[in-house]
This record gives C-alpha cells, sequence and structure tokens, in this order.
C-alpha cells in the first residue's frame, strides 16, 4: 500500500472521530446503577459493549435487548443535531422505581459517564492549508451538580411497578410491560400494559392478547376502594377524569357491565349502552336491565335513562323510560316500594308498601300497608330495637279491614281483625338483679284466615291455640326474696276463647335453715337440719268470648285472690340406709267473693247469693316418709355367653304417712248445706263450698290419713365393648319402672287410691318413650236415677283384676333421614374404619406421594378432583358421589280415656284419640327441593291438612310453588323473584284463594 493511501484513510478517520460519528466507549464503574437496576444505553454498539462489560457483575436481565414501545430497528437510536448539548436520559430498566425521584431529584453523572452531557463538534475544513490536520479534541466539561430539580405539579408522589419491563423515555414518558403497577395517593391501577405521559399527565391501561387469542390482564381501576375493571382505560391524574371502555364494576348488589364510560370528576360517571344484572355471571348474567344511558354515582346510586329487560339474551317488551337503583352502606330512612299482586276474593293489591323511618342507630320503624281493588285493605308497623349488653327485641302490629263479596249481596262480609307480636329479651350482664321478658302472639280468631301470607304456613295455619307471657323478675340483692309479676294471655281460635290472667304477682323466699348456727362447732344438730321456704301469689284472671270480653264487670266477673305457702321439712339418716324426711305444709288463701246457696220452694231452683268482702281459707297437712335404696346384681351363667359382664337392678322403696282434719266441717265453714226435694218427693242434703270457681281452690272434704307406698325401679347392664376406651359399656334396659298407691285409713269408703304407674325406656339414642298410666281399682254400678256411679267395691273382689286402665298416653317424634339406616347397620362404622386404615397408610407415605403427584404426568384422583366444579364430590376412583338427601319427621301421640258407659258390663268403653303429623323433604339435585308437612284425622280417617312446596334455585332466581291439595282450605300460590333485595319487585305471583273453590279433581 502506498504512504498516499495511508495518509488518506488516517485523514478521513480523524476527520470522522472529530465530527463524532464514532461512539465513545464507557467506563462500566461510572455508571451510577439504581435500586432498580438500570441499564443505558445509546445504540446497539453502546448496549453490546455494556452488557459485555458487565456480565461478571450483573444480572442477567441486563443484557438484555433494550424493550420499546415502538421497534423500529435492531438499536435504538437517538438522533442529534451537531453542536447542540443533550442528555442521554433514556433508561431501560426492570424491577420497581419512583418517577419522583427520577423528576425532582435526577443526577447528573459523572463526566465519562455515558449519562454525562456530551458536546459534539462538526469538523471545520481549513481553507488556507488543506493538508494540515486538524488539532482540536475532545475538551472534559466542568463537573456540575448530580442532583437535577425539577418542578412537578402531582398532588401525591406516583409509585409504578412492571414484572417483564419497563422503558423511561426522557423524564415524563414510561412504557410498563407484565404485571404493570401505578400507585398515585387513593388511585391504585393493575393492567398488563400501562403507558404514562407526564407532559399531559396521562396514563393509558390495556391487557394483552395470548396465543390463543384470549384476553388477559385487563386493567383493573381502583378508585376510593371502589374496584372497576375494563378492556382499556385512559385517565388524567391533574382532572381526575378517565374513558373508560367496556365497564365492569359492582355497585350494591348488582353489577354494571359494558358500554362506553366517562368519568368526570371524583364520584360521577356516565356510562352509554350499559348494563345493570343482580347476577354474579356478569360476563354472561342470566338477565339484565339494558341502559341505553345512565349516571353513575360509586356506592350511592345509579340514575338511567330508557332501560329494558333482557332475559337469557332475549329482550323482552318491558321498558321503563327512566330507573333508579339507590346503594347506601349507611343506616337512613327510605320508601319502601310495594308489590303487586291479585287475590280471588279481594283483586287487585299493592302490598308491603309504606316508609322506612331510621329513628336511631338502636331503633327503627317501618310503616307499610296494604290496599285491595275490592275495598279490604290493611296497615302494618313492625320496629327492631336493641341496645348493646342491655336489651333486645322487636314488635309487629297489624290491623287488617277485609271486604269480601258485593254490596247488598248474600255474600257480601266485612271483618275487622288484628295482631300483636312482641318478643324482648334481657342480656344477663345489664342487671343481675332484675330480668325482663316476653313473648307476645295475640291475634283475633279471624286474622290468620284473612291474612293471604297465613294460608301455605302449616304452622299459623293450624295452630289452635297461642299463648302470650310478659315476666319481670326482681331479685333483692343479698338476700333470699325474689318478686315477680306476670301477664298471661291464651286464646282458643276454634270458639274465639280468651283467658286473661293480669296482674300476677309472686314473692318468693328460697329455702333457708333457721335454726342453723352461723359458726357451726362439731357435730351437726338434728333442729339445724329443719328447712322452710315461702311462696305468696296474687292472681287475676277473666275467661270469655272475645267479643264480650271488654264488656265484662271487673269486680262480679274477674276472678282474684291470694295464697300463702309455707313449706318446713327436714331429712334425717337413720341406720346409715334410710332416710326419714318429716314436713309440714301451711297454705293461706285470701278470697274476695263468697256464694251462699239456698233452696227457693216456689221456684223450685236453687238461689244464690254473693257478697263481696274479705275471705281467708287456710289448710295444712303433716307427713313423715321412709325411703332407701337396695341393690341387686345378677351374672349370667357361662353358657349365656360372656358379653354380658352384670346386671345391676336399683329398687327404691318408699313409706309415707300423711294426715289432714276434715275441713268441711262448720269448725272451719267452708263449706255449707241445704235441703231441697228430689223426682220422689223425699228431701236430700247438698254440701257445697262457699267459694265456686275460685282460683287456688278450697281445701279439700274429710279426714287424711293416708299410707302412701311407691316403689321405683331402674334395670341396667353392663357389656363388653372393644369401641370402648375402658372395654366395656352400659345398656339402660328399664330407665325408670314406678309404681304408686295409697290407703286411707280415715276415709269412710273407698280407701284406695287408683295405682299409678309410669314408664321410661331409651330405645335408641337421643329417644326416650315415656308412658304413665292410671289403674281404675273399683267397680261402677247404675244408682237410683239409671247413671253410673263408683261403689266401694275392689274389682279384684268381684274377680276382674287389682284395675282397669282408665287412662294413659304417650308422645313421640322421630326424624327419619339418609344417615338413620347407615347408624342402625353399622355402615358408618365400616366406612370409618377403612378411612382410619387408608389414613395410616397415606400418613406413612404422604411425602414420597406429594413428590410423585406433583413430578408425575399422571394426575391423581386428588388432582382431578381439585380441577373439578367444588360444589361436585368425587370418589377416589374419580367418580361423581351420587347422593340425594332426605328427611322424613314423625310426631304422633296417643292418648286411652273412658268413653261411653256399657250397661250391660257396668263398665266403661275405651275411648283412643291419636294425633299424627309428618313433614319431609326431598333434593333430587342441588337446586330442586321438594317438601310437604301433613296432619292426619284419625276420626275421619283422612288428611285434615296438607301444605305441599316445590322450589327451585335459578342462580340469580328463585323459584316456589306451594298448594293445599286436600281440606276445606284448598289453593295455591306460584312465585317467582330474582334473590336480590335490590330488585325484589322484580316478580310474578299467582295465588288462588281457599274460598274460590278449587277443584284438583
Amino acid at each position: 500500500m502506498r504512504y498516499s493511501h495511508i495518509y488518506i484513510i488516517v485523514t478521513v478517520l480523524l476527520c470522522a472521530l472529530s465530527m463524532g460519528a464514532f461512539t465513545r466507549p464507557v467506563d462500566p464503574e461510572s455508571l451510577a446503577v439504581t435500586t432498580g437496576q438500570i441499564q443505558t444505553g445509546i445504540d446497539s454498539a453502546t448496549n453490546r459493549v455494556l452488557s459485555e462489560r458487565l456480565s461478571a457483575d450483573t444480572p442477567d436481565i441486563l443484557s438484555r435487548p433494550l424493550p420499546r414501545p415502538i421497534a423500529t430497528s435492531d438499536s435504538f437510536i437517538m438522533p442529534v443535531p451537531d453542536a447542540e448539548t443533550y442528555s442521554a436520559d433514556s433508561v431501560a430498566a426492570t424491577g420497581i422505581g419512583r418517577l419522583t425521584e427520577i423528576l425532582a431529584d435526577s443526577s447528573a453523572m459523572d463526566e465519562d459517564s455515558i449519562s454525562s452531557p456530551i458536546t459534539r463538534h462538526s469538523y471545520i475544513p481549513d481553507t488556507m492549508n488543506r493538508r494540515r490536520l486538524s488539532r482540536t479534541r475532545l475538551a472534559a466539561r466542568e463537573k456540575q451538580s448530580k442532583i437535577v430539580r425539577t418542578k412537578v405539579d402531582l398532588d401525591n408522589p406516583v409509585d409504578f411497578s412492571s414484572q417483564d419491563s419497563m422503558v423511561l423515555i426522557g423524564q415524563n414518558n414510561a412504557y410498563m410491560y407484565g404485571n404493570s403497577k401505578i400507585e398515585y395517593g387513593k388511585l391504585k391501577l393493575d393492567a398488563q400494559n400501562i403507558a404514562m405521559n407526564l407532559d399531559n399527565s396521562t396514563v393509558h391501561a390495556y391487557g394483552g392478547v395470548d396465543s390463543i387469542g384470549d384476553a388477559f390482564g385487563e386493567p383493573i381501576f381502583e378508585d376510593n376502594g371502589t374496584s372497576y375493571e375494563a378492556e382499556s382505560m385512559e385517565y388524567n391524574f391533574k382532572t381526575e377524569k378517565a374513558f373508560i371502555t367496556n365497564l365492569r364494576t359492582q355497585q350494591g348488589e348488582g353489577y354494571l357491565t359494558g358500554g362506553q364510560s366517562k368519568k368526570v370528576g371524583e364520584d360521577e360517571f356516565y356510562v352509554q349502552n350499559a348494563r345493570y344484572s343482580t347476577c354474579d355471571d356478569h360476563d354472561d348474567p342470566h338477565f339484565y336491565f339494558q341502559l341505553t344511558k345512565s349516571k353513575v354515582r360509586p356506592g350511592k346510586d345509579v340514575v338511567t335513562g330508557p332501560a329494558y329487560l333482557v332475559l337469557a339474551g332475549l329482550p323482552l317488551p318491558l321498558a321503563v323510560p327512566f330507573g333508579y337503583f339507590p346503594f347506601s352502606e349507611k343506616y337512613s330512612s327510605g320508601i319502601i316500594f310495594p308489590s303487586f299482586g291479585d287475590d280471588y276474593n279481594r283483586g287487585y293489591y299493592l302490598s308491603n308498601g309504606g316508609y322506612y323511618f331510621a329513628i336511631s342507630p338502636n331503633i327503627d320503624l317501618a310503616l307499610t300497608g296494604e290496599l285491595y281493588t275490592l275495598g279490604s285493605w290493611g296497615l302494618r308497623a313492625e320496629s327492631r330495637y336493641v341496645r348493646r349488653y342491655k336489651y333486645s327485641g322487636n314488635f309487629n302490629i297489624s290491623y287488617l279491614k277485609t271486604v269480601t263479596g258485593d254490596k247488598g249481596m248474600p255474600d257480601y262480609s266485612k271483618a275487622t281483625n288484628f295482631q300483636v307480636i312482641w318478643s324482648h329479651s334481657q342480656d344477663s350482664k345489664a342487671n343481675p338483679n332484675m330480668s325482663l321478658s316476653a313473648s307476645v302472639n295475640f291475634t283475633t280468631s279471624g286474622y290468620t284466615r284473612n291474612n293471604i301470607n297465613s294460608y301455605y304456613n302449616a304452622t299459623d295455619f293450624t295452630q289452635n291455640t297461642k299463648s302470650s307471657t310478659v315476666n319481670m323478675t326482681y331479685r333483692f340483692p343479698n338476700s333470699k326474696w325474689s318478686l315477680s309479676t306476670t301477664a298471661n294471655v291464651s286464646q282458643r281460635s276454634q270458639d274465639s276463647t280468651l283467658a286473661v290472667s293480669f296482674p300476677n304477682f309472686t314473692l318468693t323466699m328460697s329455702q333457708v335453715y333457721p335454726f342453723k348456727r352461723k359458726r357451726a362447732v362439731g357435730e351437726e344438730k338434728w333442729y339445724e337440719k329443719i328447712k322452710l321456704s315461702y311462696s305468696g301469689q296474687f292472681n287475676n284472671s277473666l275467661t270469655a268470648k272475645q267479643d264480650e270480653f271488654f264488656q265484662k264487670s271487673l269486680i262480679k266477673d274477674w276472678r282474684n285472690g291470694m295464697r300463702h305457702s309455707i313449706p318446713i321439712s327436714a331429712t334425717f339418716n337413720l341406720f346409715k340406709y334410710f332416710n326419714l324426711t318429716p314436713s309440714v305444709s301451711l297454705t293461706d288463701r285470701m278470697y274476695t267473693t263468697k256464694v251462699r246457696r239456698q233452696w227457693d220452694p216456689n221456684a223450685s231452683a236453687e238461689v244464690l247469693d254473693t257478697t263481696y268482702n274479705f275471705y281467708n281459707v287456710w289448710d295444712f297437712n303433716a307427713s313423715v316418709a321412709l325411703d332407701t335404696k337396695i341393690y341387686g346384681f345378677f351374672q349370667p351363667l357361662p353358657f349365656l355367653g360372656n358379653k354380658v359382664k352384670m346386671i345391676r337392678h336399683v329398687l327404691t322403696p318408699t313409706i309415707s304417712f300423711s294426715g289432714a282434719p276434715d275441713f268441711a266441717s262448720p269448725f272451719f265453714g267452708y263449706y255449707g248445706s241445704y235441703q231441697y226435694p228430689n223426682a220422689q218427693g223425699e228431701m236430700m242434703t247438698r254440701t257445697y263450698s262457699y267459694y265456686p270457681n275460685s282460683l287456688f281452690g278450697v281445701p279439700g272434704q274429710g279426714k287424711t290419713g293416708a299410707l302412701s307406698v311407691s316403689l321405683a325401679n331402674n334395670l341396667e347392664m353392663k357389656v363388653r365393648s372393644d369401641n370402648d376406651s375402658i372395654g366395656e359399656k352400659k345398656i339402660s334396659l328399664i330407665e325408670n319402672l314406678s309404681l304408686s298407691q295409697s290407703y286411707n285409713f280415715a276415709a269412710d269408703s273407698m280407701r284406695f287410691s287408683n295405682l299409678n304407674t309410669s314408664i321410661m325406656l331409651r330405645l335408641v339414642k337421643n329417644f326416650n318413650l315415656n308412658l304413665s298410666a292410671t289403674w281404675d281399682v273399683y267397680t261402677y254400678a247404675l244408682n237410683s236415677s239409671g247413671n253410673p256411679v263408683r261403689v266401694n267395691k275392689l274389682r279384684i273382689s268381684e274377680g276382674k283384676g287389682w284395675g282397669k286402665l282408665s287412662s294413659t298416653g304417650t308422645s313421640f317424634s322421630y326424624t327419619f333421614n339418609n344417615d338413620t339406616f347407615k347408624k342402625l347397620f353399622g355402615k358408618d362404622k365400616d366406612k370409618d374404619d377403612k378411612k382410619d386404615d387408608k389414613n395410616k397408610s397415606n400418613d406413612r407415605n404422604s411425602m414420597d406421594q406429594d413428590f410423585a403427584d406433583a413430578t408425575s404426568d399422571y394426575q391423581a384422583p386428588s388432582q382431578r378432583k381439585k380441577k373439578k366444579d367444588s360444589s361436585m364430590q368425587f370418589d377416589d376412583d374419580g367418580y361423581m358421589v351420587w347422593s340425594i338427601p332426605w328427611n322424613l319427621t314423625f310426631n304422633y301421640s296417643v292418648n286411652y280415656g273412658y268413653g261411653e258407659f256399657d250397661y250391660k258390663k257396668l263398665e266403661y268403653k275405651g275411648k283412643i284419640t291419636q294425633n299424627l303429623s309428618f313433614s319431609g323433604n326431598i333434593r333430587p339435585t342441588s337446586n330442586w327441593n321438594l317438601g310437604f308437612s301433613a296432619s292426619y284425622n284419625f276420626d275421619t280417617k283422612k288428611l285434615a291438612y296438607m301444605n305441599c312446596n316445590i322450589s327451585r334455585d335459578m342462580h340469580c332466581f328463585t323459584m316456589n310453588a306451594s298448594f293445599v291439595p286436600v281440606g276445606p282450605y284448598k289453593s295455591y300460590n306460584f312465585h317467582i323473584s330474582v334473590k336480590s333485595s335490590l330488585l325484589s319487585d322484580l316478580k310474578y305471583d299467582k295465588r288462588s284463594s281457599y274460598s274460590n273453590g278449587v277443584k284438583w279433581y
């Protein structure tokens, strides 16, 4: 090569170098790397040099090519005009960075750093001497401050991060890729991709699309605690305005989806072509309201323009010109919208509409009513109240005016009924000395029959008696005394009878030992075992028909009285095995009326003379009882097997003697007598009590000197059991079998009392059979009038046995379900044993099996089940478990008593009274439910009442059909509605009335 060629090449290279055509090498130690591990580059060559020199000390992520929002070439080149100074602020970074540190506290790096300002000089040719080379050298800049402060007009710091990569262009542009996040004050934004421009303070977020075309990582925007999902969105930090496409957010109980939305303020959205539904499958709801335009105030309400209903994707001709959906998490008053329906007898109606009063945080009030087109109407007031650690309760007062038929026609009727329900309970910690409780259910006799909501409630519709009780009790501190007052109301719907007892006062003193020494020294004295108590009662009651109740006289018709009772007793131990218990009982009664009777021969009738004054009626009795326990043991013989270890019989005999004088003697003055002629003209004497229908009765007639004997038995068996921890268990054969009878030595006839027996058997776990019976020991004969009377002849003396069953009765209930027969036949036990063995085996190999399941391509049954629907159950082989839950409950009661008298045998015929009610429920699938309840009348041999219901859970809808197929109240009801309480009025009801003559066949 010639020297001229070399000279030309060197000259060109020097010119190129002076003009900045080549990039200067960068010292990697001078590169300032922040927490986010910033990688800076000017072009691909520089990026390559940095990657080679930093590969030993930096992560692999720094050696990746710089990600860019726009890929134009393999290198990121920033052309800059000659002779201009610029900062290489284009940084490719991964990890997390704070934008305010970059904007406000940007650092200027060292002079040899790639981030330092670079001055580019153009080559100036020498016109005077072209052969001379330019000796101009790149001069180093003076050192500047490393902190460059920039004024930013943002109110809060902006925290941002991305999982994949991040590109910062200049000081005001950022592009984030892969699970990107931004936090600015109360605003949070998550999306797959986010572009941020701080020049105009905007953020643009959008999702990504995977290889099969499914969208992922769509923006999730959270503002002031309200979350929004969208397909894409743009947000301005300064104005707090946003433009959102395909919005998805939950407002109240519903979901607002689709359309285009504009956020114009902190709490205001304008949405176009959106859908509102309470179906939680908001991507494909079963129903929704198509909103042409709407205004949304998050957490407050949604106001819409014209909207129409879409059901299962089919638009329906059901539209509204506007709509209002309120959302409120606060306790506030508001309007209760009524529901619409129709009744066969009363016409179309609006019911349960009114106003709700949020009086205070402790009490509320709802005033509602119902109105029918044929004249019926009703009002209702409901309230709940509560005070923490004090009391809680609720009340419901209803008034119903029912009009049926046409005025002037025979079927026209008008009825007025009302109902009062009150429940109150007091917290035990509120006041240890005083308590107040109430359970009031008072209804007029016709309320249940005229209330349309009671037709399909078996409990309300078949209930014949209702009772109400209000009780307040005060316990005097540091004493044995307590005072309580009670009000009782009992109703019988069958004949409209009311039994009211108010006010009732009870003063009691708990058991005390008056002679017990405060500081006992030595053994306990016999008189220290004497104990007594006191009980005083005042009652005031009236029983009358419902329509006559308020017409009764307070003095003449109301019954009132007082009673004082003082029982005194003591228990002494005799001969180590016997207990001797003497006792004395004193009773005093106080009445305000006294009735004298006499025979009027002129009128041939009994004449009553009632006087009103204060009268005292007292009596007493004394008794002594002796009891002990006798134990008997029996061990079965060996040839009977070794399963039964021992049988124990506990016998508890009790002998007692009681005595009392004849309180019918003239000395006490409780009874009177008069003479009257019978049908044959013979004079007869009748003895009567001066205090008939008294609340606490009167002392009995005749002397009492009775010896009573009772015998109680308990029979248990101890058997060997492998399932018990001690290897044995007890089985009750007879829980209790008792017999008792008395003999009155002071009586002139019929000294034996009836024989009373009772038995309790524990048949299975949680089920006991209780049966009590009374046996009559005397015979019957006819008196002179031909009526049966009891005579002083024992049945055993007439060869008819010791006694005849005169009355008995029992009741029980039991529920059968899926597990009943499994428990009886031991299937659950075998299953549990298998599970225990399997669990032990699994525990031994759990670690190896978990590792094998995690590393093998084969999916174990447990792994397959996880991928299935959580509502489905699968066995170990991967098959779905087939199960139909069901239950059947029986309630049965039977009573036996005397019926008609058999004049041939001179015996009473037995009469059996039975009651049977049963109810059941079955779920053939998880969404279907079939149930029924019924009662059977044994006299008519027919079903007295039956109610059937069918319900279907349709995700966001519920359907229920109820009908009464038999009896005088045949009717049906069909109901379908949205589950959400917000759209409770979106429903359809169809019902009949019990009086419209529904015919099923």
